[in-house]
């Protein structure tokens, strides 16, 4: 269970559901710069201060941050809460690491339907989609670092459970 006061959960207002090609700039990049006001050191002091969760694949990993923004919807529809999970994930570090993709699909699987969906019904959101990622090092949202290992994956919330979405 995610106590609410222990992790820093954002809520943008803006469009753009991810990051645009070449990453998220500061200010006045596509989307909105509500991202970028949250003071990194905050959000790498929580990281540090979270418990680690065990997964499927016996990697440790801790909640870093939980990102909530609005994502357009279809034409003619409201737009979406879209609500990111960002776990740091070392075991996933290419060269050094001992968890590949294929090893940690199943925990991206286990994080969405054991700590996001009750994190959502605790707070009483609904999410259009949850977006769950693993990096092997902190990272602001959006930034670029080609030495970093990230995987991500999309999902439906239906009911208790969480569908897979192909991106």
């Amino acid at each position: 269970m995610i106590r609410s006061s222990r992790y820093q959960t954002a809520r943008a207002t803006c469009a753009a559901p991810a990051a645009p090609a070449g990453g998220a700039r500061e200010t006045g990049g596509r989307g909105c710069g509500y991202l970028a006001a949250i003071p990194f050191a905050l959000i790498a002091q929580a990281a540090l201060a979270a418990d680690a969760i065990a997964v499927p694949s016996g990697q440790l990993v801790t909640l870093a941050e939980v990102l909530l923004d609005e994502a357009p919807g279809q034409p003619g529809q409201p737009p979406q809460l879209w609500a990111r999970f960002r776990f740091l994930a070392p075991q996933i570090a290419r060269g050094t690491g001992t968890v590949s993709y294929d090893t940690a699909a199943p925990d991206m699987d286990h994080l969405c339907g054991s700590l996001a969906l009750p994190y959502l019904a605790e707070h009483g959101m609904t999410a259009a989609r949850v977006v769950i990622s693993l990096s092997d090092r902190e990272l602001p949202f959006g930034a670029q670092d080609p030495e970093a290992t990230q995987f991500f994956e999309a999902y439906r919330p239906d009911g208790a459970a969480c569908m897979w979405e192909a991106f």
